[in-house]
């Protein structure tokens, strides 16, 4: 069966969005907090790439030490 594509406008379009959003919302409440904690993880992660890029090289076993606390 062929699949038929039919244009829409951005009214048309926003709708859709908000009705799906709205779907979603009454059967899954967590799911923006989800996709909010996931946005800003990788908004932290990418952030640390770009400092890591810029900053001075410092060793593995320095790392380490420091994520065991002993620092």
């Amino acid at each position: 069966m062929a699949k038929t594509i039919v244009p829409i406008d951005d009214r048309q379009m926003r709708q859709a969005v908000k009705e799906v959003l709205r779907e979603k919302f009454a059967h899954d409440p967590k799911w923006l907090r989800e996709v909010i904690a996931d946005v800003l993880e990788d908004m932290a992660i990418a952030k640390a790439i770009r400092l890591g890029r810029t900053s001075k090289f410092v060793s593995r076993a320095e790392v380490l030490r420091v994520l065991d606390g002993k620092e």
